[in-house]
């Protein structure tokens, strides 16, 4: 099956093998063994990334800026083919490209240990640092409005208007807590017009399975998966990372008795990412490091009561109400974050 596009990058098809690997949700990865080399072969998706090219083309200039300025840094980056690109298109259209395996690395799906919050915002935030000096801008959109939180609440409204009559009327006490909390929309607005805010190149998808760790030392190693890096604010990633990480359960969780704020969580992420990020930010932006939470837990709940609303047009669901426990779960969340939002500010400024 891919024999063609391994011969592209000098791998003989009699001499490999082949077997799926990871549980990941939108790419299809396939682990590759060659003459003892591993690699691990992706298949791009398209009805997410309309545009793979654009993907690939950011990929390369950062792995040119990386080469020439930080050329110590781990920056896992497609290989290069006999075509001279770091892609592959076979005669479905289909896009594929093949990444060396870090060998000693693993990957984890959820956040166990303080540790792992802190290597991960390490990681999170060096990656950014590190970009400090690239021009953000040079980056194409690869999700257009990925993280638009007034376009998420505005998709909310027209939901409420044209939904499902049913889901709308049982969720009533859902959808009155989170348009009262539209204010969230409103700040976000004042963050894109205030210029002591940059655009950075920021990872946009900051969830713990996307950090590579060391199998000896659990020490963070580099970020990956950066399909959705793109220019962006610093509150996306920190945001990402305080809403997966805080709670012990995912959003998948029923039981919203399970659902806490770990302080301690909080202390490591803002370790781990402020010690790289801290001479990058300006004053004024590191003001908003607890609103970031508040900006992607409410953007989250919004898009997935909106789904729900829309009788689940866009997150796959396994039964009728899964969209609304996920709602609810992340509504849950927030009014914990919000319980111990004064408590948070104390643990950032000590």
């Amino acid at each position: 099956m891919f024999g063609s596009i391994l011969s592209l990058y000098g791998i003989d098809e009699s001499e490999y093998s082949v077997k799926p690997f990871g549980n990941g949700l939108i790419n299809h990865t396939w682990k590759i063994i060659s003459a003892g080399k591993e690699f691990l072969l992706q298949k791009i998706n398209q009805k997410i990334f309309k545009r793979p090219v654009d993907i690939m083309e950011n990929c390369s200039q950062l792995s040119d800026y990386f080469r020439t300025n930080n050329p110590d840094y781990l920056f896992v980056t497609p290989l290069i083919n006999f075509k001279h690109r770091n892609y592959v298109v076979d005669e479905e259209n289909n896009y594929f490209r093949l990444f060396p395996f870090v060998k000693n690395s693993y990957t984890c799906n959820s956040v166990s240990k303080p540790g792992q919050a802190y290597e991960a915002a390490k990681q999170f935030g060096k990656f950014t640092s590190l970009l400090s000096r690239f021009n953000a801008s040079k980056l194409h959109i690869t999700v257009p409005d990925f993280h638009n939180l007034t376009l998420r609440l505005d998709q909310f409204k027209v939901s409420i208007q044209t939904g499902n009559r049913n889901r709308i009327e049982e969720t009533g006490e859902a959808i009155d807590f989170l348009l009262k909390q539209d204010a969230l929309a409103g700040t976000f607005e004042k963050i894109k017009k205030n210029p002591s805010f940059t655009l950075r190149v920021v990872h946009h998808d900051a969830k713990i399975n996307n950090v590579l760790f060391d199998i000896g030392n659990d020490v963070g190693l580099c970020v990956i998966d950066l399909d959705t890096v793109m220019p962006g604010y610093y509150i996306s990633d920190v945001g990402d990372m305080l809403r997966t990480y805080l709670s012990p359960v995912s959003e998948e969780e029923p039981d919203f008795n399970r659902i806490v704020i770990r302080e301690e969580y909080f202390r490591e992420i803002a370790k781990g990412y402020l010690g790289e990020m801290q001479l990058s930010l300006s004053p004024e932006e590191k003001q908003y490091f607890i609103y970031a939470g508040k900006f992607a837990i409410y953007m989250q709940a919004l898009r997935f009561l909106t789904d729900y609303l829309c009788d689940d047009i866009y997150y796959s669901t396994k039964y009728r109400n899964q969209n609304l426990i996920r709602a609810n779960n992340q509504i849950t969340l927030l009014q914990r974050y919000l319980e111990k939002e004064n408590r948070l500010n104390e643990i950032l400024n000590s």
